[in-house]
Protein backbone atom coordinates (compact mmCIF):
# COMPACT_ATOMS: atom_id res chain seq x y z
CA UNK A 1 0.00 0.00 0.00
CA UNK A 2 0.97 3.46 -0.80
CA UNK A 3 1.00 5.69 2.23
CA UNK A 4 0.60 9.22 2.22
CA UNK A 5 -2.23 9.82 5.29
CA UNK A 6 -1.69 8.71 8.64
CA UNK A 7 -3.64 10.03 11.61
CA UNK A 8 -3.72 8.73 15.13
CA UNK A 9 -6.83 9.16 15.99
CA UNK A 10 -7.36 8.33 18.98
CA UNK A 11 -5.55 6.74 22.35
CA UNK A 12 -8.36 4.08 23.95
CA UNK A 13 -8.42 2.25 27.14
CA UNK A 14 -11.81 1.18 26.92
CA UNK A 15 -14.28 -0.40 23.97
CA UNK A 16 -16.52 2.45 23.97
CA UNK A 17 -13.49 4.75 22.92
CA UNK A 18 -12.63 2.83 19.70
CA UNK A 19 -13.48 3.83 16.77
CA UNK A 20 -16.81 3.31 14.54
CA UNK A 21 -15.80 3.37 10.88
CA UNK A 22 -15.68 -0.19 10.74
CA UNK A 23 -12.18 -0.45 8.67
CA UNK A 24 -10.44 -3.62 9.47
CA UNK A 25 -7.56 -3.41 12.16
CA UNK A 26 -4.27 -5.13 12.38
CA UNK A 27 -2.72 -4.92 16.12
CA UNK A 28 1.11 -4.76 16.85
CA UNK A 29 2.10 -6.45 20.19
CA UNK A 30 5.81 -6.76 21.81
CA UNK A 31 7.86 -6.19 24.71
CA UNK A 32 8.84 -2.62 25.87
CA UNK A 33 11.31 -0.93 23.17
CA UNK A 34 11.20 -4.59 20.70
CA UNK A 35 10.93 -1.39 18.03
CA UNK A 36 7.10 -1.91 17.82
CA UNK A 37 7.60 2.24 16.98
CA UNK A 38 9.92 1.89 14.51
CA UNK A 39 8.09 -0.55 12.63
CA UNK A 40 4.97 1.22 12.06
CA UNK A 41 7.26 4.63 11.23
CA UNK A 42 8.42 2.56 8.49
CA UNK A 43 5.45 1.26 7.13
CA UNK A 44 4.09 4.54 7.00
CA UNK A 45 6.80 5.92 5.35
CA UNK A 46 7.30 8.74 8.16
CA UNK A 47 10.24 9.38 10.30
CA UNK A 48 9.19 9.83 13.32
CA UNK A 49 5.45 9.43 13.54
CA UNK A 50 4.36 6.90 15.45
CA UNK A 51 5.55 7.58 19.13
CA UNK A 52 8.74 6.29 19.88
CA UNK A 53 10.14 6.19 23.58
CA UNK A 54 13.05 6.26 25.73
CA UNK A 55 11.09 4.96 28.30
CA UNK A 56 10.26 1.16 28.37
CA UNK A 57 6.14 0.86 29.59
CA UNK A 58 5.51 4.46 28.10
CA UNK A 59 2.74 3.61 25.76
CA UNK A 60 -0.24 2.73 28.18
CA UNK A 61 -3.12 3.04 25.87
CA UNK A 62 -4.47 1.37 22.36
CA UNK A 63 -2.94 3.86 20.13
CA UNK A 64 -5.06 3.35 16.84
CA UNK A 65 -3.65 5.12 13.89
CA UNK A 66 -5.99 5.86 10.78
CA UNK A 67 -3.96 4.87 7.76
CA UNK A 68 -5.12 6.23 4.03
CA UNK A 69 -9.13 6.18 5.50
CA UNK A 70 -8.84 2.17 5.03
CA UNK A 71 -7.05 0.58 7.79
CA UNK A 72 -5.77 0.93 11.18
CA UNK A 73 -2.80 -0.14 13.28
CA UNK A 74 -3.27 -0.12 16.40
CA UNK A 75 -0.58 0.12 18.89
CA UNK A 76 -0.73 -2.21 21.94
CA UNK A 77 1.06 -1.25 25.22
CA UNK A 78 4.35 -3.27 25.68
CA UNK A 79 4.87 -5.76 27.53
CA UNK A 80 7.04 -7.38 29.93
CA UNK A 81 8.34 -4.13 31.63
CA UNK A 82 8.82 -4.48 35.24
CA UNK A 83 9.22 -0.91 36.72
CA UNK A 84 5.14 -1.20 36.01
CA UNK A 85 3.36 -1.94 39.39
CA UNK A 86 1.69 -5.17 39.39
CA UNK A 87 -1.69 -3.27 39.33
CA UNK A 88 -1.18 -1.72 36.53
CA UNK A 89 0.15 -4.46 34.49
CA UNK A 90 -3.33 -6.37 35.29
CA UNK A 91 -5.40 -2.76 34.22
CA UNK A 92 -3.51 -2.91 31.06
CA UNK A 93 -3.86 -7.00 30.72
CA UNK A 94 -7.35 -6.70 31.40
CA UNK A 95 -7.78 -4.00 28.60
CA UNK A 96 -5.14 -5.74 25.77
CA UNK A 97 -7.14 -9.10 26.41
CA UNK A 98 -10.41 -7.16 25.79
CA UNK A 99 -9.20 -5.86 22.68
CA UNK A 100 -8.07 -9.03 21.26
CA UNK A 101 -10.35 -11.00 21.63
CA UNK A 102 -13.59 -9.36 21.83
CA UNK A 103 -13.14 -6.93 18.60
CA UNK A 104 -14.44 -7.51 15.68
CA UNK A 105 -12.43 -5.28 13.41
CA UNK A 106 -9.36 -7.20 14.55
CA UNK A 107 -7.90 -9.01 11.35
CA UNK A 108 -4.60 -9.87 12.44
CA UNK A 109 -1.72 -9.47 15.02
CA UNK A 110 1.91 -8.76 13.95
CA UNK A 111 3.80 -9.60 17.29
CA UNK A 112 7.81 -7.92 17.60
CA UNK A 113 10.17 -10.52 19.20
CA UNK A 114 14.02 -9.14 19.03
CA UNK A 115 16.10 -11.06 16.58
CA UNK A 116 19.24 -10.41 18.87
CA UNK A 117 17.76 -12.79 21.92
CA UNK A 118 16.37 -15.65 22.26
CA UNK A 119 11.94 -15.41 23.14
CA UNK A 120 11.43 -14.89 26.57
CA UNK A 121 8.83 -15.96 28.44
CA UNK A 122 6.52 -12.77 27.49
CA UNK A 123 7.44 -13.48 24.42
CA UNK A 124 6.15 -17.16 24.73
CA UNK A 125 3.23 -16.69 26.49
CA UNK A 126 1.89 -13.88 24.19
CA UNK A 127 2.23 -16.00 21.08
CA UNK A 128 0.58 -18.86 22.65
CA UNK A 129 -2.17 -17.27 24.14
CA UNK A 130 -2.66 -15.39 20.44
CA UNK A 131 -2.63 -19.50 19.13
CA UNK A 132 -5.04 -20.41 21.76
CA UNK A 133 -7.58 -17.53 20.56
CA UNK A 134 -7.10 -18.48 16.82
CA UNK A 135 -6.21 -15.05 16.27
CA UNK A 136 -3.57 -14.98 12.70
CA UNK A 137 -0.40 -13.88 14.04
CA UNK A 138 2.38 -12.78 11.65
CA UNK A 139 6.14 -12.80 14.07
CA UNK A 140 8.72 -10.45 13.06
CA UNK A 141 12.29 -10.12 14.03
CA UNK A 142 13.02 -6.85 14.77
CA UNK A 143 16.63 -5.25 14.77
CA UNK A 144 18.00 -8.09 12.01
CA UNK A 145 20.64 -5.37 10.80
CA UNK A 146 22.54 -5.98 14.16
CA UNK A 147 23.12 -9.71 13.17
CA UNK A 148 25.19 -11.30 10.83
CA UNK A 149 23.37 -12.52 7.36
CA UNK A 150 25.24 -15.72 7.68
CA UNK A 151 23.35 -15.94 11.15
CA UNK A 152 20.00 -15.32 10.15
CA UNK A 153 18.96 -19.00 9.47
CA UNK A 154 19.71 -19.81 13.19
CA UNK A 155 17.53 -16.75 14.51
CA UNK A 156 14.51 -18.14 12.44
CA UNK A 157 15.08 -21.42 13.63
CA UNK A 158 15.42 -20.22 17.30
CA UNK A 159 12.96 -17.87 17.20
CA UNK A 160 10.58 -20.92 15.85
CA UNK A 161 11.47 -23.45 18.17
CA UNK A 162 11.33 -21.25 21.20
CA UNK A 163 8.54 -20.30 20.50
CA UNK A 164 6.36 -22.96 19.42
CA UNK A 165 5.71 -22.05 16.24
CA UNK A 166 4.51 -24.68 13.26
CA UNK A 167 5.74 -24.80 9.87
CA UNK A 168 2.49 -22.74 8.90
CA UNK A 169 3.33 -19.85 11.29
CA UNK A 170 4.83 -16.80 8.91
CA UNK A 171 8.26 -15.34 10.66
CA UNK A 172 10.06 -12.32 9.11
CA UNK A 173 12.98 -10.43 10.08
CA UNK A 174 12.97 -6.75 10.19
CA UNK A 175 15.24 -4.40 10.00
CA UNK A 176 13.92 -0.63 10.49
CA UNK A 177 17.29 1.06 9.20
CA UNK A 178 17.36 -0.78 6.07
CA UNK A 179 13.87 -1.11 5.65
CA UNK A 180 14.22 -5.22 4.98
CA UNK A 181 11.25 -6.67 5.37
CA UNK A 182 9.13 -4.14 4.38
CA UNK A 183 7.21 -5.16 1.58
CA UNK A 184 6.80 -8.71 3.20
CA UNK A 185 4.70 -6.97 5.83
CA UNK A 186 2.53 -5.11 3.89
CA UNK A 187 1.75 -8.10 1.90
CA UNK A 188 0.49 -9.55 4.66
CA UNK A 189 -1.12 -7.25 6.49
CA UNK A 190 -3.06 -6.31 3.12
CA UNK A 191 -4.16 -9.93 2.93
CA UNK A 192 -5.31 -9.75 6.25
CA UNK A 193 -6.86 -6.54 6.19
CA UNK A 194 -8.58 -6.90 2.59
CA UNK A 195 -7.82 -10.54 1.21
CA UNK A 196 -4.66 -9.17 -1.01
CA UNK A 197 -7.01 -6.91 -2.84
CA UNK A 198 -5.39 -3.80 -2.58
Amino acid sequence: MEVNNVELVMSAVAPEQYPTTGYPEIAFVGRSNVGKSSLTNVLINRRSYARTSSQPGKTQTLNFYNVEDQLYFVDVPGYGYAKVSQAERERWGQMIETYLTQREQLRGVIQLVDARHEPTKDDIQMFQWLAYYDLPTLVVATKADKIPRSKWNKVESTMRKGLGMTPDNPLLLFSAPQKMGKDAIWDWIETQAFGGQN
